[in-house]
């Protein structure tokens, strides 16, 4: 594979999935190393991508004061506005991270009066110019790359709670496979944000669908809803509706 083509192989991965790891590029590419780490170092250089250890985020993902740059904008807007129709008043929702929710947020009407939860740092922070919804932030040890906080004390917290709604932004996601993500700290909180909620609704643009990655948050039969910008209707979809999730 040229250079060309594994750069737009990494870009296209870290667009859906937020972040990459160094030793899953070198099997999907089947190159060395040390060819991963200098195409991930230059897509850094030409600002297309941050740089960690181990991997890459996306910019888009990881928050700025000034976040233009959001792949799928329009997808992750439409996605937004269909979640809209399920937050009433006096609902405790509980928010992981992501795009998605972000556009979600911005898109709350003012005279809403709910409870939001969560772990996310630039999530609270969107939350917090909201004039009326009431913002708990469970804080803890930090994960970087997630940008939210993990550990004992947050699962311990949100199993203490009894939530009306988890709405989850979404890794990757597999009719057989469920919801799966690649960090096991923010595999278990959101597990547990699951958990403390009556009904869990997972938000993901179309091409996040059929995906799958190491580690599994959730079966299938746990997610109750599933909002693509696709229609219901979609034949790509009905896989998911056989496993039991409503669709909207």
């Amino acid at each position: 594979m040229l250079k060309k083509e594994r750069h737009a192989f990494i870009m296209q991965q870290i667009n859906i999935h937020n972040k990459v790891l160094s030793s899953d590029l070198c099997i999907q590419l089947n190159v060395s190393e040390d060819t991963v780490r200098r195409d991930l170092q230059e897509l850094a250089e030409e600002d297309k991508l941050i740089k960690v250890h181990g991997g890459a985020l996306s910019k888009s993902f990881h928050f700025t004061i000034e976040n233009s740059n959001i792949y799928a904008l329009r997808e992750k807007r439409e996605i937004a506005q269909k979640a809209l129709s399920l937050i009433k008043d006096g609902m405790l929702v509980v928010l992981t991270g992501g795009t998605t929710i972000r556009e979600l947020i911005k898109m709350l009407p003012p005279e809403l009066n709910a409870i939001f939860v969560t772990v996310s740092i630039p999530i609270a922070l969107e939350l917090l110019e909201h004039p009326n919804c009431e913002v708990i932030f469970l804080g803890n040890r930090l994960n970087k790359a997630a940008q939210m906080s993990v550990g004992a004390e947050v699962v311990a917290k949100l199993n203490q709670m009894k939530a009306d709604l988890c709405i989850m932004g979404t890794n990757a996601i597999h009719a057989e496979s469920g919801i799966t993500d690649s960090d096991w700290e923010v595999v278990e909180v959101k597990r547990a944000m699951m958990a403390c909620a009556q009904k869990t609704v997972s938000v993901s643009i179309a091409e996040k669908l059929n995906s799958v990655q190491r580690l599994q948050v959730c079966a299938p039969d746990q997610i109750d809803m599933l909002i693509t910008e696709l229609a219901p209707s979609d034949p790509l979809l009905a896989a998911y509706r056989n496993a039991g999730m409503l669709l909207l």
